[in-house]
């Protein structure tokens, strides 16, 4: 056939002998922004909060601004501006940016709490927050595609480049997201992250702009001129007749179904993922950077076939079509495959050992996907390049701003209303038919222009095919099916868990009760032998087990007991109501509040549990706050006489902020005069290092502070048996407050505090000796225990990192007897008289030999 003349837009001096130098300025540029996403992230879920709704308002606004600026550099930087040079400016903008976000962030976090509210307007100044400060900075990232874009110029030979630079960017940011999760803000702290991204920008634009110098450019280069349009014969249905412009918009609507798809499946697969890997910063770090590898991988590929394939849109219509096929795989290893491969996370403390264990599963179950995620970009670009002269600019921006409009209403569709409606089975199959929506949608032209479909026998033959297309899309959605309940029980241990139970659960059957997908966490309620256990996201978090029952109670009995008139109670959670229940039974608490994440766990946690928590969530006294923790104690305006947190581990990405020294100081500003602040701190999944700097981080802000423990002495064991700690402390006061065990029982005999005294007696505690036997050691003498430790603060997050690397240990009765090394007993602290202070002697009596200082 014979081939058309043009005059290929390639740059005066050869974008060829540029191009590896510009592929490593891409790399430069995607490593930056990944740092960047991560950090700017963590600091505004700081102000506006981490609930699945901010996240989505600062994804939303983070990649909006990428759209935005996508579309607007082509229509508002001229092209007779040199690319290379825009592109430099572009980079220190982002950098200049990027400084200034770390720095600003909290003048506006403070510029928020004046105007914070609930409600609609709530989420209006949210959102506002989110666009002021990452709008800026994405817009401009938005446009460095279209800009280096200019460059490579609008051949098919430059459009493949374009396929290159992006690939590059991408590989950029799988370096960018490795080195950030497992380096930079492991080993230092957010502003060092900072620094280094800048650091990168900087380079990359000086680069820039030295090779702007070097080479010269003209509007022209960017051009493409057909020179006989008349002989065009080898192009796409809608290019064929009159000399009709390319009409690329199926072009965009099908990468934009491609986005979308990409984006929701990851929303999807990352919290499946995160259940079987447990969700540490280290796990979203693997997934990310393996789904990111796979793009890299596959838009590469695609570069190098959109440069020799004539039909890149027939290219980028198979793409989909076997993306339909890759999620129905993905659907079916999540489910089938993975839960029952044999590894076991106890076999081998060595956490490079288990990080490749979870890039090999995330790889197997993922990589096929992205691969035609990453593929499908590329061939879109060479699908949408015009025939006649156009801006390579414009190519680069429609087809990236699509790809990430395409990208948003994914990530928030799926995320924040369907897998709480269909759940994460229903999602998939969604996504596998989308797919197929729009591998319908790239080879529409094809369709339209075959001769079969202008035959009399055409419509049979179609209607065949459409029939078979839809039985083709449907067996691939037969292949996904629910995870097993047993991985929204066991998370990362579910294999040899459920090898276990299968012999266990011949004597003593599980049944599932309750089973549910929310907006930020999956749940589940099951019974066994006669006990209940309440499971969030592959983690126990509360059970009728008399130890766990132990703990939940003394939550909330000790620091109600202890507080001489408790009115006003915050509890940090709900779980299966029990602590929060707790509070029930007090006939002085007027207000009790329970600040609860995820919207399902109330209702579903009443039903199993409503003798044991009492009814709290229909009591009148109850209010409930669907809202982080966090955001809801930085932006509310009342005060407490006791505030209980009950978060999950801190190893769980996200939590470490309920750990942190500033969280602790909003605790203490909320209490009323000599109110008390109660921290669950958990020993089990846990290893010494992460439990000294949980320690040292509440010492360092309430530096009066007493542990409590809930472990039971018995026959078999007699130095206890457990796995929790309880802190205790005080607001504003010099020393801690005297407990009278007299007193303290006095309360309990009175008929006012009957059903407390009921309460405690469900689980062990006949008398206010027994509970405050529990007594594990006060900050004054644990200071050997916590000295030179760093603290746990909002700009390093260093427990998250720390603890993420200790989950797999098994070492709460150590760390319960290093701490009961320093133990004495608490003059000053406890006092009575007669019988039961010399009880409490007896009970608290060295069991370990406290060592030399």
């Amino acid at each position: 056939m014979e081939q058309v003349g043009v005059e290929h837009g390639e740059p005066s001096t050869g974008s060829r002998r540029t191009l590896p130098g510009l592929l490593l300025l891409l790399a430069g540029s995607g490593c930056a922004a990944l740092i960047y996403e991560i950090v700017w992230f963590q600091l505004l879920q700081l102000v506006i909060g981490s609930s699945a709704i901010s996240l989505g308002l600062l994804l939303a606004a983070y990649m909006g601004g990428l759209c935005l600026g996508s579309v607007l550099l082509p229509k508002y930087v001229s092209s007779r501006e040199h690319p290379l040079k825009v592109y430099a400016y572009l980079e220190l903008g982002i950098g200049a940016c990027g400084l200034l976000a770390l720095y600003s962030v909290p003048v506006v976090g403070r510029l928020y709490l004046a105007g914070a509210g609930e409600g609609i307007f709530g989420l209006v100044v949210r959102g506002l927050v989110a666009v002021v400060c990452l709008l800026p900075p994405t817009l401009l990232m938005g446009g460095s595609l279209p800009a280096i874009s200019r460059w490579t110029g609008s051949s098919p030979q430059g459009v493949s480049r374009m396929g290159f630079l992006y690939s590059a960017n991408i590989a950029g940011a799988v370096f960018g997201c490795l080195f950030a999760g497992f380096y930079l803000l492991r080993v230092h702290d957010l502003a060092v992250a900072t620094y280094a991204a800048v650091a990168v920008n900087l380079g990359v634009g000086l680069v820039g702009f030295v090779l702007a110098r070097k080479t010269s450019h003209s509007a022209a280069d960017t051009a493409v001129r057909v020179s006989r349009p008349d002989q065009i014969k080898d192009q796409l249905p809608d290019q064929l007749p009159n000399d009709r412009r390319v009409r690329p918009t199926l072009v965009y609507l099908a990468i934009a179904i491609s986005g979308l798809t990409a984006l929701g499946a990851e929303v999807v697969w990352t919290r499946l993922l995160s259940l079987l890997l447990g969700a540490t910063t280290y796990t979203f770090s693997i997934i990310l950077a393996v789904y990111l590898a796979g793009l890299w991988i596959g838009s590469t590929a695609g570069s190098f076939a959109a440069r020799r394939m004539k039909k890149p849109r027939l290219g980028l219509a198979v793409c989909q079509m076997a993306l339909a096929a890759s999620i129905g795989w993905t659907g079916y290893t999540l489910s089938h495959s993975l839960p029952y491969w044999p590894v076991d996370p106890w076999l081998s403390l060595d956490p490079v050992f288990n990080f490749e264990l979870d890039i090999v599963r995330c790889v197997w179950a993922i990589f096929p996907a992205t691969l035609l995620w990453g593929a499908s970009f590329t061939l879109a670009l060479a699908a949408a390049r015009p025939g006649n002269e156009h801006d390579p600019a414009r190519i680069s921006g429609d087809v990236y701003a699509a790809n990430t409009a395409g990208s948003i209403a994914g990530a928030l569709a799926f995320s924040l209303f369907l897998i709480p409606a269909i759940g994460t089975r229903g999602s998939q199959q969604l996504l596998i038919v989308l797919s197929a929506v729009g591998a319908l949608v790239a080879a529409a032209p094809f369709v339209r222009a075959t001769p079969v479909a202008r035959t009399r026998i055409g419509p049979l033959r179609t209607a065949a095919v459409a029939a078979g297309f839809i039985a083709v899309t449907w067996s691939f959605t037969l292949a996904v099916r629910d995870v097993p309940w047993q991985v929204i029980a066991y998370g990362r241990r579910v294999a040899p868990i459920i090898r276990a139970f299968n012999l266990y659960d011949q004597d003593h059957p599980t049944t599932v009760l309750y089973r549910g997908e929310g907006i930020n966490s999956s749940l589940l309620i099951a019974e066994r032998a006669g006990q209940r256990h309440f499971y969030v996201s592959g983690k126990a978090e509360a059970s009728t087990a008399i130890l766990d029952m132990r703990l939940e109670r003394m939550m909330g009995h000790i620091p109600g007991l202890i507080h001489p008139q408790p009115r006003s109670v915050l509890t940090v959670g709900f779980g299966a109501g029990i602590t929060a229940g707790s509070f029930v039974n007090y006939p002085d608490v007027e207000r009790l509040v329970i600040c609860e994440l995820e919207k399902q766990i109330p209702p579903a946690s009443s039903k199993y549990f409503s003798e044991e928590n009492y009814d709290v969530l229909h009591n009148p006294r109850t209010h409930i706050v669907y809202d982080d923790a966090r955001h809801y104690i930085f932006t509310t305006h009342e005060k407490f006489d006791v505030i209980t947190t009950d978060p999950i581990h801190p190893w769980v990405k996200g939590t470490s902020t309920l750990y942190s020294k500033e969280y602790y100081e909003l605790c203490k500003r909320h209490l009323n005069p000599g109110g008390v602040v109660a921290q669950w701190l958990p020993i089990y999944d846990s290893d010494p290092e992460t439990v000294r700097i949980e320690l040292a981080t509440f010492f360092d802000v309430f530096p009066n502070s007493v542990i409590w423990s809930n472990f039971m002495r018995t026959r078999e064991n007699p130095n206890g048996e457990g796995y929790d700690l309880v802190l205790l402390g005080w607001a504003d006061v010099p020393a801690p407050p005297v407990i009278n065990v007299d007193v303290m029982q006095q309360r309990l005999d009175h008929p006012g505090y009957a059903r407390v005294a009921g309460s405690i007696r469900d689980v062990g505690f006949n008398s206010a000796v027994e509970l405050l036997a529990t007594y594990a050691g006060r900050a004054s003498d644990l200071r050997p225990l916590t000295s030179g430790v760093m603290i746990n603060q909002d700009l390093n997050m260093r427990l998250q990192y720390v603890a993420g690397l200790g989950l797999n240990y098994a070492m709460e009765q150590n760390i319960y007897r290093d701490v009961l090394r320093y133990r004495k007993f608490p003059d000053g602290l406890l006092t009575g008289t007669g019988g039961r202070i010399d009880a409490l002697h007896t009970l608290l009596a060295p069991v370990f030999q406290r060592p030399e200082r």
